[in-house]
């Protein structure tokens, strides 16, 4: 059997998709309250396990069980194009996912526990008979849930010494996976055709694209208020203000987006999410500065 060469092994592991989980590990870094200078080696350690190791076992597991979907949408990915050969692409995504849980290993039981959910996530988001892809409102859960909420509390444990994270913090990724849910519809209005003949019930599928992108902005701007609002409550006006105003500089993006949702949804994703992600870690220096306050 031949193999595929490095370039594309690269290409099915997507390293353009590590940031999400990097930035939301990065964020829960932040909210712990812990010195970070003095864990530098810790932080890359684990900002290592949420992109190139967790993100892109996620990325392999999904090509490999979406091969005949990616056949119609994508047929130039490693695996439909015959680039990936023979079982190639599960061998590396079993892989990838065991060293995912050996790296997770050393960073206490929370770490490892949400390193843990998260590798089965993504391994349900795509594998049948679970395949929660195949609903948009379980199947972007399960992302937004591992790509955001889980690297967040990951991120936060391992400063803790792989102690449960506070209440505040929890909330917080929380409320963030909540609003990635709306993040995760944008990305399936690329493919509504190829799953509508494959039966891959996204939400622009159930809902028609309207109501997809309707629902896809609801949710992101309901998850920044949210925030916007606690963080006011818990004692920090300037980062509720400063959510709330990244939140508005998403709105003429939005707007413009749910008259054209499949034409538009990518300047969301390019322009609109980056604002959003802002505002996590805008939440989370927030969160550390109100700890340094308490005596």
């Amino acid at each position: 059997m031949s193999r595929p060469d490095l370039s594309t092994v690269a290409e099915l592991l997507k390293p353009i998709t590590w940031f999400p989980p990097m930035w939301a590990f990065s964020c829960g870094v932040v909210s712990s309250g812990m010195p970070l200078a003095d864990n530098g080696l810790l932080i890359v350690w684990g900002v290592l396990l949420a992109g190139p190791l967790v993100c892109a076992s996620s990325q392999a597991v999904n090509d490999w069980f979406d091969r005949h979907v990616d056949a119609i949408n994508e047929p130039h990915r490693p695996i439909p194009s015959g680039r990936m050969p023979g079982l190639w692409g599960f061998y590396i995504a079993v892989l990838w996912t065991l060293l995912s849980l050996l790296w997770a290993w050393p960073l206490g039981l929370w770490g490892f526990a949400a390193t843990g959910l998260g590798l089965f996530f993504s391994w349900a988001y795509s594998t049948p008979p679970i395949r929660l892809k195949n609903n948009g409102w379980w199947g972007n859960t399960a992302c937004a849930l591992s790509y955001e909420g889980l690297a967040w509390v990951t991120g936060a444990a391992v400063m803790l010494g792989g102690e449960m994270p506070s209440h505040n913090t929890l909330v917080l990724a929380l409320l963030y996976s909540f609003g990635a849910h709306g993040i995760m519809t944008l990305n399936d209005f690329k493919a509504v055709a190829g799953d509508a003949q494959m039966g891959v019930r996204s939400l622009p599928v159930q809902l028609g694209v309207t109501k997809a992108a309707w629902t896809a902005c609801g949710f992101m701007l309901l998850a920044q208020w949210l925030v916007a609002a606690l963080l006011l409550d818990w004692g920090s006006p300037n980062g509720a203000l400063a959510v709330l105003l990244l939140s508005m500089c998403q709105l003429p993006l939005m707007l413009r987006f749910v008259q054209n949702p499949v034409d538009k949804a990518l300047s969301v994703s390019a322009f609109g999410v980056p604002l959003f992600v802002s505002g996590m870690m805008v939440s989370a220096w927030s969160l550390r500065e109100l700890q340094e306050l308490v005596p």
